[in-house]
């Protein structure tokens, strides 16, 4: 409800691509869709307010926009980066040997659910907020300085969504650990009362076979691995013997970094260890 974070959440989502990518974002221009006769254009200039303020973090220069008037509030932003090639990130190019590091909780699709049938609590409310808010601009750099083989952000394919996409066509599969994974408050409580978005059962639907067969993992779980993020956070691959140091330098940086799986030889299969 409030514009000025729904810009800064929005932007932090836009530029994300960029970081997953080992790029800098340069440049951006905005999108958007605006009722002007619902809405009063405050609402509009403290949304611009609020994503200059992440485009001012991020050292990235807003060049203009494009405006429309519609029935419903959009916004967005495209974004141009520039990348060093030896140094640009793909997100199919596993390696044996290397564990997995997610530098966000995840959760908030579920937590939007709840606050949208109004059982949302202030306390899910605020660090979901806060998550979205948090560009990965901070977790990129310090990947930057080690030797990172494969990188994703996490969003609307939710958490498997998106490692499914980096093993599809591979010679790799994945082992997730769930209790490594970081989830945001009261997320579990929300799923167990089916408060999931309907993305949930697409990317259920549309990646669910490349589970281990016999994979017995409760609903409300599964819903959770498969939950869309809004501007969720990099999961990068890195070789086992650097892993550990370079989740010691995000901590060091108040970034919650955590190993939550590895390679693994199964070509294709993602296998969840409860």
């Amino acid at each position: 409800d409030d514009p000025f974070e729904f810009g800064q959440i929005a932007t932090a989502n836009a530029l994300s691509d960029i970081y997953a990518m080992g790029a800098k974002p340069i440049s951006a221009l905005s999108i958007v869709n605006f009722p002007q006769k619902k809405m009063d254009i405050d609402v509009l200039r403290n949304i611009m307010r609020g994503s200059l303020d992440k485009l001012q973090e991020a050292e990235c220069a807003l060049l203009g926009g494009h405006s429309v008037e519609d029935d419903e509030l959009k916004f967005g932003l495209a974004v141009t980066g520039q990348a060093e090639p030896s140094k640009i990130l793909l997100n199919n190019t596993l390696q044996a040997n290397c564990d997995l590091i997610l530098t966000k909780p995840i959760g908030t699709g579920i937590i939007n659910t709840a606050l949208r049938g109004g059982l949302a609590s202030p306390k899910a409310i605020k660090a979901s907020s806060h998550s979205m808010k948090q560009l990965n601009k901070y977790a990129a750099e310090i990947a930057n300085d080690f030797n990172v083989v494969a990188c994703t952000d996490i969003t609307g394919f939710g958490l498997l969504g998106h490692i499914a996409e980096m093993i599809v066509k591979s010679n790799f599969g994945v082992e997730i650990y769930y209790d490594k994974i970081e989830l945001l408050p009261e997320v579990t409580d929300y799923a167990k009362l089916a408060m999931v978005p309907a993305g949930t059962y697409r990317n259920k639907e549309f990646r669910q076979k490349m589970l281990v067969e016999n994979s017995k993992i409760p609903p409300e779980k599964l819903d959770i691995l498969f939950d869309p993020q809004t501007s969720g956070g990099l999961l990068l691959v890195v070789p086992k013997q650097e892993s550990t140091k370079i989740v010691k330098a995000m901590h060091k940086c108040s970034i919650t970094a955590q190993k939550i799986g590895k390679t693994t030889s199964k070509a294709e299969k993602i296998e969840v260890r409860l």
